[in-house]
């Protein structure tokens, strides 16, 4: 019988043990696959918003006149969306303006999935980022950068 509880009690912890790695488990930023998103937009403070589309394979920047992008820095941007989550908490355990969030420092729009980028984190060269009502530590790597560097558009 001893034995049997013990099993009992080894298969309860087993399967909380699971339930907890779920849970934390980190993924992706989103679940959109990078290849596929066909609109961006990025807003950057003290900048008017920028919007692109892709058509037939390429950025084009669609506010005003029509004017191809650089592929590969929108390309950059769209691959935001599969970026490794080092860590997930809850919007709530954090107060957004200490992390940068209010107003967030830049804001990438990703077919419609708003990812709003708050201060570096102390723990490392990784970034705040909201989504929706959790909040995520990123890499750097995926801040999205001022249009100079960023979204330069051909001549």
């Amino acid at each position: 019988m001893i034995l049997l509880l013990v099993v009992v009690a080894l298969l309860m912890l087993s399967g909380w043990q699971l339930q907890r790695d779920a849970r934390d488990a980190t993924g992706p930023l989103t679940s959109l696959d990078p290849a596929g998103i066909t609109h961006i937009g990025v807003s950057l403070p003290g900048l008017p918003a920028m919007h692109y589309e892709k058509r037939d394979g390429h950025w084009w920047r669609t506010d005003g006149a029509p004017t191809r992008a650089i592929d590969a820095r929108l390309s950059d941007l769209a691959d935001t969306a599969a970026a490794h989550v080092l860590s997930w908490r809850p919007a709530g355990d954090f107060e957004p303006a200490k992390i940068g969030l209010a107003p967030p420092r830049a804001v990438l729009v990703l077919d419609g999935q708003v990812l709003e980028f708050g201060e570096s984190s102390v723990t490392g060269p990784q970034h705040y980022v909201r989504v929706g009502p959790r909040i995520a530590l990123v890499s750097s790597r995926y801040v999205p950068r001022s249009p100079a560097t960023a979204t330069t558009e051909l001549h």
